[in-house]
């Protein structure tokens, strides 16, 4: 094909700061919000706090945030003398990162250190490794010893368990003069700090390292034969098997399982808790004259405004360089507050559809769930999926149920008898009550599970029923079964 020149005619819409700002907002979660406020609030003298009593001294300020009209128009916002006018509409609704990207991180203002703001930087909190390291210094070791306990610690994970084989730390350490009994010396050692159970490398050393270090008391010896010999006989829960090994009657094997069940299993998560999430709900769900209504957090932002001294003299303003200043910051709080109006529509129209959708699980419970995934709720508000996807992130609603996060209320389907749809959290939902309502003693197989499902019109697989069972952290039917 020979090479030519041609001219297209076309529109393009260019990704601009102000578009990029208006996107960012929407996947900014209720606490970064608030930051970005403050920091528009330091760096743009425009824009000021509407304190009470300022209302209506400027139209140009953010939405009211209890004003329950989604669609509600709002008035352009234009800067005198500027060419870069405040479209009515942004166009924020678009699948914009096929063509770019747009990280949700914002960098700090200013390059040095006396910048940052230190209430910001997260709590220094103690790990696993950092506990043991401190056990480590206070533990006479030899230097190759010490060395080989450095790399065992290394290797031991948040929950507590050693997850390197010897073998590999034996590699690593590149000695010859090491070998595999010197390892065991010093893991025996390490398996001594605290928290008890420490450096295990399986759920049986694990408890016996716990049960070692417990006084004297009755039963101990059989708990800790059964651990050691009859472990599989732990899980399984075999009483008749258990008398049997043990030599010992009903009421002893009860009192050898509750010693069992006082240890931890996972001992690392007694000094690495998960982290606390704090979270602030962007809406409020709540019930009125027999209808639900959502509603915009009011404390989630305050009301801002351009100040109207400061605008009234850029109107006034010559083209001098500090009034092009002037203007340019002028236009900066327009389009920030019209981000944020827009900000607050979307989430409200979305939030809005999703409790419309999901009314039966708000009178009823988890049961009453229905299948939702984003495309409904995108075809619903017009909007394209990514948007809502962004919107749904790290949003959450007050309701009298919790403090949920947008996205609990999407889930796949699973069909239905009658024809109708029900969603995994529905199912879920039933399998966790009929587990809760099953005989200690005669737990319900998943199989059983699968039936009891298929009786009340929902057809599951009994591996669909394992898969749910397993999310939920509920173990099998074999371990659910009681002893005492």
């Amino acid at each position: 094909m020979k090479p030519s020149i041609q001219l297209r005619l076309g529109q393009n819409l260019t990704m601009t700061p102000q578009l990029q700002q208006a996107i960012r907002l929407l996947q900014l979660s209720t606490l970064e919000l608030k930051q970005e406020i403050q920091e528009a609030l330091e760096s743009n003298l425009m824009l000021e706090i509407e304190e009470d009593g300022q209302a209506g001294l400027s139209q140009e300020t953010t939405p009211d945030t209890n004003d329950n009209s989604p669609d509600s128009p709002a008035e352009p916002l234009g800067v005198e003398g500027s060419q870069d006018t405040i479209p009515e509409e942004l166009p924020v609704d678009a699948n914009w990162e096929d063509q770019y990207d747009i990280p949700v991180t914002r960098t700090q203002q200013g390059s040095s250190e006396e910048s940052a703001d230190f209430l910001a930087r997260e709590s220094h909190a103690e790990t696993l490794q950092d506990y043991l390291h401190w056990q480590l210094n206070l533990t006479p070791f030899s230097p190759q010893d010490r060395g080989i306990a450095m790399a065992i610690i290394d290797g031991i994970a948040p929950d507590g368990y050693l997850k390197v084989p010897l073998e590999d730390i034996l590699i690593d350490m590149q000695d010859e003069e090491i070998g595999m009994e010197e390892v065991l010396t010093v893991l025996h050692r390490v398996q001594h700090f605290d928290p008890p159970g420490i450096a295990a490398r399986d759920p049986r050393e694990c408890l016996l390292l716990q049960l070692e270090q417990l006084p004297d008391q009755p039963l101990k010896p059989q708990a800790e034969k059964l651990l050691r010999d009859h472990f599989e006989l732990v899980t399984g829960n075999n009483e008749a098997h258990i008398r049997k090994q043990l030599r010992i009657n009903s009421e002893e094997v009860r009192q050898v399982f509750r010693l069992i069940r006082s240890l931890n299993p996972y001992p690392g998560s007694s000094i690495s808790p998960p982290d606390t999430r704090y979270v602030e709900p962007d809406v409020f769900v709540q019930k009125k004259n027999g209808r639900w209504l959502v509603s915009l957090n009011p404390d989630t932002m305050p009301r801002l405004r351009v100040n109207p001294e400061y605008a009234g003299l850029v109107k006034r303003a010559d083209n001098s360089s500090d009034n092009v200043t002037l203007k340019d910051h002028l236009q900066e709080a327009r389009w920030f507050l019209k981000s944020l109006q827009g900000r607050n529509q979307t989430l409200l129209k979305v939030a809005t559809r999703i409790v419309e959708v999901q009314q039966g699980f708000f009178e009823h419970g988890e049961e009453a769930m229905k299948p939702l995934i984003l495309k409904d709720i995108a075809e619903a508000v017009d909007m394209h999926e990514s948007t809502i996807s962004r919107i749904t992130t790290g949003k959450y609603m007050h309701t009298p149920r919790g403090v949920l996060e947008f996205k609990y209320f999407f889930s796949s389907h699973v069909s239905t008898d009658n024809g109708d749809q029900a969603s995994a959290t529905a199912i879920r939902a039933h399998i966790r009550k009929l587990i809760l309502a099953e005989d200690p003693k005669k737990p319900l197989s998943d199989n059983k599970i699968a039936t009891m499902l298929s009786n009340d019109g929902i057809k599951v697989a009994r591996r669909t029923v394992a898969k749910y069972r397993e999310a939920m952290a509920i173990p099998p039917s074999n371990e659910r079964k009681r002893l005492v």
